[in-house]
């Protein structure tokens, strides 16, 4: 670029020196040179600024892009963290946020350091929670934990990855190396955390190693010599300890971003496996269909921006359509992203079949009552239901039918109490509660 913009300048001043009989080549020559490198630098700069931008957009909190730009500027190839505790089996749309993110540094030419916190889930992540979280075993960590990277894989690219576990250094830490990195820290600096806050004026319990999580995390980034590192709203704190210990080890401190958090299924907690309001990488094509479906018209748009990173003029376009058009678009965009076009299609298909259009499905929970753990005069329509185990609970099932959402063959239903009798070469009844669920019951 620099050699083109010279050249350009060069053939014009040569042919004004002609006309104007110039003198002083070299001189003309020297300051062509300065110039162009003017010119270069300048369009360089804008280039990676345009860049950083891109790698920067969607976040939420930028901390240290001063650093992070100089990083950017020279060309270094950027070591860019991400962790996840393994504290259940799967990862959720909230982590595929982060994800997203990460996979834009990786094809950026970054490397995308992907951490399983094997021995920090055991201590439990106090981020947002307001009471001490269940205390997890070696064993059940390790179960949650063989299934991430097969979907992690996912999204990154497996052959540009670098996987680590964080038991592969603290597994052999000595008590007083962890006293010593206690060290680093003051009870005041933790209750500065909103959520240790507001637990300590609740007079809510605080452990001692609910303390130790956000140096544990920081220490990461010290082994890892990370210059990036990404996370949750949620994880600001916990990052910007990471930072400190870098700068006292002496390191160039991690630039910390934050990504915002995707509001769960429940339309009002972030999405969380804790909550159970989360769709999962290892769900049904027809869960991951049918739960995006179900989230709010407002949720909607963050789906879209976070999960997709659909641009503003995408956007325009989405909101121009009927809300509920644009859902099934979301819908399956992000099945397609697990499943591929094709079963998407067919999910969308089989949801307009059924919802839309009130058909039966082909596909639903079928279950035969001389298996069920009843005697024949207690198969109720109530008792069978709940035998089915896809109700919360036995009240659930009655407001149903209170509400006039159970439908046996498609007729109403009002009496919870009515038995369920078939002879041997029925063909079987189907029961439909609520909006989204079929029920086939078999002799």
């Amino acid at each position: 670029m620099r050699g083109l913009i010279r050249d350009k300048f060069a053939n014009a001043l040569a042919l004004e020196s002609k006309r104007n009989h110039h003198k002083n080549w070299k001189k003309a020559n020297s300051w062509l040179d300065e110039l162009a490198f003017k010119l270069y630098a300048s369009g360089f700069t804008k280039v990676i600024r345009m860049e950083l931008e891109a790698l920067l957009s969607n976040t939420e909190v930028v901390i240290g892009e001063e650093e992070l730009s100089e990083k950017f500027a020279s060309g270094q190839k950027l070591k860019v963290k991400f962790g996840v505790d393994p504290t259940r089996p799967d990862l959720t749309f909230g982590h595929l946020v982060v994800f997203n993110k990460l996979k834009q540094f990786q094809d950026a030419g970054h490397e995308a350091i992907l951490l399983i916190g094997d021995y920090t889930a055991q201590i439990g992540d106090p981020s947002g929670r307001s009471e001490l979280r269940p205390e997890l075993t070696e064993e059940e960590v390790s179960e949650n934990a063989k299934t991430y990277l097969d979907q992690a894989f996912r999204i990154l690219d497996a052959d540009k990855t670098i996987v680590r576990r964080n038991s592969e250094w603290f597994g052999s830490m000595t008590f007083a190396d962890a006293l010593n990195l206690s060290r680093k820290m003051t009870v005041a600096r933790m209750l500065e955390r909103d959520d240790f806050e507001k637990r300590y004026r609740a007079n809510q319990p605080i452990s001692m190693v609910e303390f130790m999580y956000p140096l544990i995390q920081g220490y990461d980034s010290i082994v890892l010599d990370a210059d990036v590192e990404l996370g949750g709203s949620d994880q600001l704190f916990n990052m910007l300890v990471g930072r400190t210990l870098q700068k006292d080890q002496g390191h160039s401190p991690q630039a910390v971003l934050t990504l915002p958090l995707l509001v769960g299924l429940d339309g009002n907690r972030k999405m969380s496996k804790s909550y159970d309001n989360y769709i999962a990488f290892n769900d049904s094509s027809k869960d991951i269909f049918g739960k995006t479906m179900s989230i709010s018209d407002d949720a909607m748009w963050s789906y879209f921006e976070l999960l997709l990173l659909k641009s503003e003029n995408a956007m325009k376009e989405l909101k121009s359509l009927h809300p509920m058009q644009a859902k099934k678009n979301l819908a399956s965009e992000l099945t397609a992203i697990f499943y591929g076009d094709e079963i998407a299609e067919q999910e969308a298909s089989s949801f307009s079949q059924v919802f839309s259009k009130g058909e039966m499905p082909e596909e639903m929970p079928t279950f035969k009552l001389g298996e069920l753990s009843l005697e024949p005069d207690m198969r109720t329509l109530l008792n069978v239901l709940t035998e089915t185990k896809l109700f919360e609970s036995k009240g659930q099932i009655r407001r149903l039918f209170q509400q006039g959402a159970i439908k046996l063959d498609g007729e109403k239903k009002d009496n919870c109490e009515e038995i369920i009798s078939l002879s041997d070469d029925s063909e079987g009844v189907v029961v439909k509660a609520g909006k989204k669920l079929f029920v086939r019951f078999l002799a």
